[in-house]
């Protein structure tokens, strides 16, 4: 074979494995608008403290978002947050985890960030490799509330085992390949439901929740942006791809 036929070959599949990196699966109907280019954080905004701003814990790295605080630990929250803000909506994403990477994640729904007090509020979706049971419960970052939403106990009190959706599949990931989660929120009207590998994981009530008036103050619960976590002083690894958005 001559050298310029194996250069146009070699250049063939470079642009076949460029295309592939970046191609998702968007789900099937109407609607769905990616909130994800594969290419880079158009349209999402790191919202942290300063001194977390140059850490680079959020990256775009072979079409796909990733966070990585392995060996990092000092860190206060960091937020990668949808410049967009959104009321009913259902979001459909791709993750994969690792089971040595001992940090926890989540989506916030409905959420803002304050830029005076550089606090996030608004209610969280919880995503925990380390505890997977967790996974799903509403955690509501909102300040003045800081409880669980779903399953709904009082202020001070914890999740445990005891209260996890039974029979669901939780994938993990390693280094020599990636396994991905699917994971998908619907917010509509005042209710927040959630669904793991196709197991309904979230069934949120959350009138006199979500709009009382410790939410009405900060502007959330109702209408607000989309966030991933992670999380204060944790080290964690995690992939996100694939990630779509369908407005009701």
């Amino acid at each position: 074979m001559n050298q310029p036929m194996k250069t146009i070959k070699f250049l063939f599949l470079i642009s076949l494995i460029s295309l592939y990196s970046c191609t998702s699966d968007k789900p099937e109907g109407k609607g769905w608008v990616k909130l994800f280019n594969g290419k880079n954080l158009d349209g999402w905004i790191v919202d942290s403290k300063p001194e977390d701003q140059v850490k680079g814990f959020w990256t775009v790295q072979d079409g796909m978002i990733l966070v990585n605080s392995l060996g990092q630990k000092d860190h206060d929250y960091v937020w990668l947050t949808t410049q967009k803000e959104y009321t009913d909506f259902i979001l459909k994403l791709k993750f994969a985890a690792f089971t040595d990477s001992p940090g926890n994640s989540g989506v916030q729904v409905r959420s803002r960030y304050d830029y005076d007090s550089l606090w996030l509020d608004g209610p969280q979706v919880d995503i925990n490799p380390p505890g997977t049971w967790r996974t799903g419960m509403v955690w509501d970052e909102t300040r003045g509330n800081a409880r669980w939403l779903y399953p709904d106990i009082p202020k001070g009190e914890w999740v445990n085992e005891e209260m996890r959706i039974v029979d669901f599949e939780f994938y993990y990931s390693t280094d020599e390949g990636l396994v991905w989660n699917e994971l998908e929120i619907k917010v509509e009207g005042l209710n927040i439901q959630s669904w793991l590998n196709g197991v309904k994981m979230t069934d949120l009530k959350g009138e006199g929740t979500l709009n009382d008036p410790t939410h009405k103050k900060y502007n959330v619960g109702e209408k607000g942006n989309i966030a991933l976590q992670l999380h204060i002083r944790d080290e964690l690894k995690m992939y996100y791809k694939d990630i779509f958005i369908k407005e009701l």
